[in-house]
């Protein structure tokens, strides 16, 4: 690790002031500081959002949970709201990386990296979420714009999401065995505007898929995904799955994630 500068407010305005002054915004660090490692990213100023307290906690405003960026990936599965309204939010939370990553990782770190195999960017996506920043609010649709790359400007911080809560939800996530990333993940919710299908690992980035959504709109069973087409030529193939794997798991994991949700 090379030599920085690491600021600690404990307010929501002092980590502002800094941010907008061209610091870095630290949240977990489970992403950042192993890219500093490598080089990848070289930040003279670190700001750790770690002390401000303004940016952690979880709380249901009417038929809405409400998540404070800073709030860790294991306090959102533990949490007994989002497991009430939510199962499924709750379940991909307890199934990122390990212990470790768990226990440090942070919603709002994840969703600002959108890496495009994280869980978190498809449970936003997939239950129509609001992320709320310093200066707006940005629906899920606006907020992911491709690869690592959202709607956030410079110095712009997540402050809270609050996701809408649906009728049934599940996740369900095939994994790559050395990194616990989603080698295919896929979020369903059935919600009062209709089934909502949000697939990550696969492209560069989150996204929905009509097809599955409108077959799960007819009948919201397993048997539904059996006749929707997949196009593997817009998904990803790498060493470790090709494209004709990747979309074949597509199918099998929003099955899998449809099942769960009717349990």
């Amino acid at each position: 690790m090379y030599a920085f500068t690491l600021e600690q407010p404990t307010t929501l305005a002092d980590a502002k002031r800094l941010t907008e002054d061209g610091a870095q915004a630290l949240a977990g660090g489970q992403t950042m500081l192993a890219s500093m490692k490598q080089r990848l990213m070289q930040p003279e100023r670190l700001v750790d959002l770690g002390n401000v307290t303004e940016l952690r906690g979880i709380k249901v405003d009417g038929q809405r949970v409400v998540i404070g960026a800073m709030t860790r990936h294991q306090e959102v599965a533990n949490h007994a709201e989002v497991r009430k309204h939510i199962p499924g939010l709750a379940a991909l939370a307890d199934g990122i990386g390990d212990r470790q990553v768990r226990a440090m990782g942070t919603m709002g770190g994840s969703v600002a990296n959108n890496d495009p195999a994280a869980c978190y960017p498809s449970a936003v996506l997939g239950l129509g979420a609001t992320v709320h920043t310093d200066r707006r609010t940005i629906a899920a649709e606006d907020f992911f714009q491709g690869l690592y790359t959202t709607a956030l400007e410079a110095g712009e911080l997540i402050t809270a999401i609050s996701f809408p809560v649906p009728t049934k939800s599940a996740y369900a996530k095939f994994r790559q065995p050395a990194s616990r990333f989603a080698l295919v993940g896929v979020f369903v919710a059935q919600t009062a505007g209709g089934v909502r299908v949000a697939i990550t690992g696969t492209g560069n980035g989150v996204f929905r898929h009509a097809g599955l959504e409108a077959a799960l709109n007819k009948s919201f069973t397993p048997d539904a995904v059996n006749a929707v087409v997949i196009d593997a030529s817009e998904i990803n193939g790498d060493l470790h799955a090709s494209q004709a794997y990747r979309a074949h798991l597509i199918k099998v994991q929003t099955q899998v994630a449809v099942a769960l949700a009717n349990a």
